[in-house]
């Protein structure tokens, strides 16, 4: 699986005008199943993502996980973390797990990450989504299982 981390002030997303998710101060992740992947590779990435130390102590470094800051996150799925730019133009996808693997494993990923503890949110998987968030940092970490 790959995942994009954002951390995070606020997030949303929207589908047809209507706010279906959000989260205040945690991480925004974008996450794609790549063909291959299993069940395993979602809870080894949720585990790793729930620990990750990305935010601020009081002396300003990076050493406090979303756990340790009692923060939250929205899990939005998206299949194009699997493109190719190899070749061509044009993106190509096909390393992305089938849709209705890749929508279990997403699902799975975001339970997964909520039973270790950190309040999560979802968008809606294959919908057309509105994102929009307040980057803290920036920090931006790209991620996989």
């Amino acid at each position: 699986m790959r995942a994009l981390l954002q951390r995070v002030s606020e997030a949303q997303v929207r589908v047809n005008g209507a706010e279906i998710g959000a989260c205040g101060r945690g991480l925004m992740i974008l996450v794609c199943a790549m063909q291959g992947d299993t069940d395993e590779d979602a809870t080894r990435l949720a585990l790793k993502i729930s620990k990750l130390r990305i935010f601020t102590d009081d002396g300003g470094k990076m050493n406090r996980s979303v756990l340790d800051i009692a923060g939250e996150a929205l899990v939005v799925s998206q299949f194009t973390l699997a493109a190719d730019t190899t070749r061509g133009n044009r993106p190509g996808f096909s390393a992305a797990a089938p849709p209705e693997e890749g929508k279990a494993l997403y699902e799975k990923f975001a339970r997964n990450l909520a039973e270790l503890g950190v309040p999560v949110a979802t968008g809606e998987f294959g919908a057309d989504m509105k994102v929009s968030l307040i980057n803290d940092g920036p920090v931006t970490i790209f991620m996989e299982s």
